[in-house]
């Protein structure tokens, strides 16, 4: 983390962040769920539909809001903003439950410049979320958008 913005040229593959461990709730569970995806297994520990998941789980949505939550806190590119283009293979690999606590693990995977704007370029990141058991949640690939040295 540094207080300065970073450019793409100081970015390298390998580059890597770990956020400190966040505990997920069930009144936060229940209550994104309300508001976003609200699928009886993400609102009632009780409802028949929970079963298949043993009680209460998290919508995955809710779980990759908070990994970028998390991010943003790393401050992986310093004072640079987190300007996505995309992501690519997002996986929800196991539930996350109330009383988990996630950490997020972000890695450069590759750093190019662009062909067509040669002020620009795009770094490659591969994501990890883990539970408090080191079990992989969620995990994706992602592309960013950086600003080049001129």
């Amino acid at each position: 983390m540094t207080d300065r913005p970073l450019v793409l040229e100081d970015m390298q593959p390998g580059m890597s962040w770990t956020s400190p461990p966040v505990a997920i709730t069930r009144d936060e569970i229940i209550a994104f769920a309300q508001a976003y995806d609200p699928q009886p297994f993400h609102m009632n520990p009780e409802a028949p539909e929970a079963a298949p998941f043993g009680g209460l789980i998290a919508s995955g949505w809710h779980v990759a809001a908070l990994t970028m939550r998390q991010m943003v806190g790393m401050r992986p590119f310093g004072l640079s903003p987190i300007l996505g283009l995309g992501i690519d293979e997002l996986r929800w690999l196991k539930p996350v439950r109330p009383g988990d606590e996630l950490r997020v693990r972000f890695e450069i995977i590759e750093v190019r410049p662009s062909q067509s704007r040669p002020e620009r370029g795009i770094v490659r990141a591969a994501t990890v979320v883990t539970n408090q058991h080191g079990e992989s949640v969620l995990r994706f690939l992602s592309s960013t958008q950086f600003s080049a040295r001129a």
